[in-house]
């Protein structure tokens, strides 16, 4: 017999697991598979939507009785960097970027695994091999790069790998996938910097917005998102300013969250036919 994909997605929901974000909750996802010629189209169109990607996976939170997840992005042209921002910016003018193909280096590992030990060494990914890490960076099946930066070497010597971001390029912007630094050189305040260089990337590339992922009030760990100038929330279906970051309420309630066949019923999916020439 002979089998193909179905046209449209198909969505699912996760068992509920632990939130790593707010104590005592528990967090459930929805998601859809992420393949075939369709797979970039899709990922434009459902990361406008608050989803994020992960492999060839497409997510976005849909926890029962939890809304406080909210998909986070920087509206490029009205940035404007606080005197803190600047300050990274000229503390780290020295850094060497290089964008390159999603591929897993030793070097990336390495530095991947020093992030975690000091900075997420209780989090899921603590116990992530270099397999599984090559295949976080490479199962892309869309536009994606890997953004390298590197203190300054000797000659022509190639520095230390100081931080890397996986990005990828959508129809709009930039999302940063995934991203780490050496911990050695927090006072350098690293992850801010990849942040605002790739603002700088994306306004140069005449793409209107950087993706953060998620923003969780409450959240220690996504507090610092907050703190960059033109954030948009996706809140309702609809993406709004942030504004006052401690006027969203964290309290958890069962009719917070849409039943899912609603949720699926609402999402607007491109249209999945091949684009022809004229």
């Amino acid at each position: 017999m002979r089998h193909t994909l179905p046209i449209a997605p198909q969505f699912y929901v996760t068992a509920p697991q632990p939130c790593p974000y707010l104590e005592g909750r528990l967090e459930r996802k929805l998601f859809t598979a992420l393949q075939g010629d369709y797979a970039s189209k899709l990922n434009d169109a459902l990361s406008k939507q608050g989803f994020r990607r992960s492999q060839n996976v497409l997510y976005r939170p849909s926890c029962a009785e939890c809304s406080a997840c909210l998909s986070a992005r920087i509206r490029v042209a009205d940035f404007v960097p606080t005197k803190s921002q600047r300050r990274t910016m000229r503390r780290n003018g020295s850094l060497v970027r290089e964008s390159t193909s999603p591929w897993a280096s030793e070097d990336q590992y390495e530095l991947f695994r020093k992030y975690l030990d000091s900075r997420h060494a209780d989090g899921g990914m603590a116990d992530m091999d270099i397999f599984e890490f090559a295949a976080m960076v490479e199962e892309t099946p869309i536009r994606s790069r890997v953004v390298e930066y590197t203190r300054p070497g000797k000659g022509r010597t190639r520095g230390d790998l100081a931080a890397v971001c996986l990005t990828d390029v959508l129809d709009d912007g930039l999302s940063m996938v995934y991203s780490f630094y050496d911990p050695d050189f927090h006072r350098d305040s690293l992850g801010t910097y990849v942040i605002l260089d790739h603002i700088k990337i994306a306004k140069e590339a005449g793409l209107p917005y950087v993706y953060l992922g998620y923003w969780v009030p409450g959240s220690a760990k996504m507090s610092y998102k907050a703190r960059f100038s033109s954030v948009e929330i996706y809140v309702d279906g609809n993406w709004r300013g942030l504004g006052d970051p401690d006027e969203f309420a964290v309290g958890t309630h069962p009719l917070s969250t849409d039943p899912i066949a609603e949720q699926v019923a609402r999402i607007n999916l491109p249209d999945s036919r091949p684009t022809t020439g004229s």
